[in-house]
């Protein structure tokens, strides 16, 4: 269960980094594409940049939740914490956070910035407050 855990956390630190400087290109992009056709060589950089990051931080959050099973798999008591629940229902809005990234990573890769910098920069936030509730969760295991 301990090397369960630990590759758990290997892989949920690098699918973390990936959620958080993703959006952070997304606002140097999105100025890119605001700054005109003279940044345009710019932009095509972010777009390889985030489409590399996008692919490791993929793999990162697909071994954070497959060890992450394995170890519920290995210990199935835990199902029955509440703590346990919510925790996974926060992981379910991590993955619908993480395929929002890659719409919208499409979206600036075509040109299309439907968002202004400021609110990718609010948008970068949007990972942190999750990793704060679920490590929270899973540290004090409130109920």
């Amino acid at each position: 269960m301990l090397w369960l855990k630990a590759f758990h956390l290997i892989f949920v630190v690098t699918w973390f980094a990936g959620l958080f400087y993703l959006p952070r290109l997304f606002v140097y992009h999105a100025a890119a594409l605001e700054s005109g056709s003279a940044q345009s060589v710019l932009a095509e950089r972010f777009a390889v940049m985030e489409r590399r990051l996008f692919v490791m931080m993929t793999i990162g959050g697909v071994l954070a939740i497959g060890f992450g099973i394995a170890m519920v798999a290995s210990a199935p008591a835990y199902l029955a914490f509440g703590w346990l629940h919510v925790k996974l229902a926060l992981v379910a809005v991590l993955l619908a956070y993480h395929v929002w990234c890659q719409r919208l990573m499409s979206a600036l890769r075509a040109g299309r910035s439907a968002h202004s910098q400021g609110w990718y920069r609010a948008f970068n936030e949007v990972p942190g407050v999750l990793l704060i509730a679920i490590v929270l969760l899973a540290v004090v295991k409130p109920f």
